[in-house]
């Protein structure tokens, strides 16, 4: 019952938590300089070089009453919390405003667009993540200080320090040929080929799977080297506990002591990123989409911010806040399927 009493006060958290966040970013985005308001006065004047920019002399004056007909357009002219509960209630988090980059698309089609982009690179780069750092984490623990776990230290140490769009340039000069046609395996950019409509079901899946082979190579990259140390550290710190002793005094066996009691109680450290599953699925990464040319949702909110398409930027930011706040209550709760004895009134 108290469990369900904290999961319950979390998840009513998740409502002020997020207006506060929305609030922030929705006044930030209401009165810095160079927005849409201003873009528009730049293009009427001949100044702005933006597309669909229209002007008949350049430099020319731009009248009150113009002015204040652009600021009606884009909702500028009433007071700011009449604005952001217009963005909150009446354009759904702002999901149905009409994208200022793209005036024929809502903020929630662009997203649609991107969203299975982002949700392949993320799911299985932070899948493959887990499935590869865990494993490998237990066996350096379980050899400590052998050769092994020595070779494999330096290896995620030396992945660890490259910075992930220096590891995805490398990548694309040596596999996608760019410099040696022999080595010309991977696509250089993109998500799928131009044909991809044309293409089996087989096909379409190898297609995916191709284009997306580098870019979640460089997103396992970033956090190989700290959930695998993580993991290690974990289970030689229970290894060195009492109570594995005790097992072993009782006559179990090692197998037992690591594999039944050990493995278990080390996974709570890691279990604290099991939430992001929520947020990497939607958020993508910008910098490796941008090294591979994945149109991904990380791609879109940097283009977003760039151009000041606040809908946009708006509606992303809505969608993984939710998520991320949602995702550290996840976590909490994978606590309580490793260690149902974790009592959170503590």
């Amino acid at each position: 019952m108290e469990r369900f009493e904290y999961f319950l006060r979390r998840l009513l958290l998740v409502i002020p938590t997020f207006i506060g966040i929305t609030l922030v970013c929705f006044g930030i985005t209401q009165f810095v300089p160079g927005g849409p308001v201003e873009q528009a006065w730049m293009q009427m004047r001949g100044i702005g070089s933006g597309e669909g920019a229209r002007t008949t002399t350049a430099g020319a004056a731009i009248s009150e009453a113009q002015r204040e007909a652009i600021r009606q357009h884009f909702g500028f002219d009433k007071p700011f919390h009449v604005r952001y509960v217009n963005w909150l209630v009446r354009d759904r988090l702002g999901m149905r405003m009409e994208s200022y980059r793209f005036p024929n698309k809502t903020a929630w089609q662009l997203i649609c667009e991107r969203f299975p982009v982002s949700l392949v690179f993320g799911v299985t780069g932070f899948l493959l993540t887990y499935l590869v750092c865990i494993p490998l984490g237990m066996a350096k623990a379980l050899r400590h200080g052998s050769p092994f776990d020595l070779a494999s230290s330096v290896v995620v140490f030396i992945g660890y320090a490259i910075p992930a769009f220096a590891f995805g340039m490398v990548l694309k000069m040596c596999f996608c040929g760019t410099v040696d046609r022999l080595w010309d395996i991977f696509p250089v950019a993109g998500f799928q080929s131009d044909n991809f409509a044309t293409l089996s079901l087989f096909a379409q899946t190898k297609d995916i799977a191709m284009h997306m082979f580098l870019p979640i190579l460089c997103y396992m990259i970033g956090s190989f080297a700290v959930e695998t140390l993580l993991m290690k550290n974990s289970l030689l710190e229970q290894v060195g506990a009492d109570y594995i002793r005790t097992v072993l005094a009782k006559g179990g066996s090692w197998r037992r002591a690591v594999w039944g009691h050990a493995l278990r109680n080390s996974l709570i450290p890691i279990a604290t990123g099991f939430g992001g599953v929520l947020t990497v699925m939607f958020a993508g990464s910008v910098i490796i989409e941008q090294v591979f040319e994945i149109p991904g949702m990380g791609l879109l909110s940097l283009d977003a911010i760039v151009s000041r398409d606040y809908p946009v930027f708006m509606g992303i930011l809505s969608i993984t806040s939710i998520l991320g706040l949602l995702g550290n209550i996840l976590s909490d709760f994978c606590y309580v399927l490793i260690d149902p004895r974790i009592n959170f009134q503590n």
